[in-house]
Parts: C-alpha cells; structure tokens; sequence
C-alpha cells in the first residue's frame, strides 16, 4: 500500500504557509483599524487598481466570494472609505471606488503592509524570498493559463 505524504503536498503547504502569513498581518490591521480579512482585501484591490471597480472585478481580483465581498463593500461605505456609483448603461452594476478617507487609509496601510514584508523577509532571508517570489511567480502564470481555458 503506498501512503500519500500529506505534507509534501503543495496544495496543502501552500494552503499552511499562505494562512500563517496572512493570519500575522490580519492581527496588525485588525488592531490598528478594525478591519477584517474580506474588508482589507476589498479596500487593497481597490486602492491597488486605482480606477473605481465592480463588486465582480473585485471578487475575481482577491479570489472572494461575492458574498464577502458585498459584506466588506458594506463595511467600507460605512467608515466613508468607499462610494459606490451606479452604472449608467446597466443599473445592475455599481462602480466602487475610495474616497479620500479610503485613499488615506489604504496608504496607511501599505505603509503597515510594507513593513510586515520587510519583517517577511528578515525571518526567511532575502535568498529565499526571492526564491519563494520566483516559485509562486511560475504558479500565477499557471493560474492565468487555466482561467484562459
């Protein structure tokens, strides 16, 4: 009987590793500014794009599920952090974009986002970030191929 080695298998590692990273910097902005994990990744998809979006382009862009995302678009309108505008050809579709507090918000956090990458890589090393940026790099052009289909 030959045994599957659960924790060679890369799904199931990137899964741990990807949890453990994204857990450590949920705990800081959580306890700076309330947030969470769906809001940060709506607010971060937004700011990042820099063009208003649709709930849809955000849900595909951060892999969420529209009903979190329709919760953190919600969330965010109600801090002021985000206005949605309805779409002039299809009353369907709302284009969501960053106010000015969001905007200021989501440099504040980029400026949190950019020094947990620098703690990322003082614990791994420099080496083997830019080894582990190489791999997920190959992953991602895999993931594109396979939405192309």
């Amino acid at each position: 009987m030959q045994t599957f080695d659960l924790e060679g298998f890369l799904p199931y590692r990137l899964n741990r590793a990807a949890e453990f990273v994204a857990l450590r910097f949920a705990a800081q902005y959580k306890a700076r500014y309330q947030l969470t994990r769906p809001e940060w990744r709506t607010l971060a998809a937004l700011g990042s794009s820099g063009r208003s979006m649709t709930a849809t382009e955000i849900g595909a862009h951060s892999s969420m599920h529209k009903t979190k995302v329709s919760r953190a678009v919600f969330s965010l309108e109600q801090r002021r952090w985000l206005q949605r505008r309805e779409d002039g050809r299809d009353r369907r579709f709302e284009h969501l974009a960053l106010t000015a507090q969001g905007q200021q918000a989501y440099s504040e956090l980029t400026e949190l986002a950019s020094g947990y990458q620098a703690e990322l890589c003082s614990m791994i090393g420099a080496k083997n970030l830019e080894a582990l940026s190489t791999g997920l790099g190959a992953v991602e052009r895999v993931m594109k191929k396979w939405k192309g289909l």
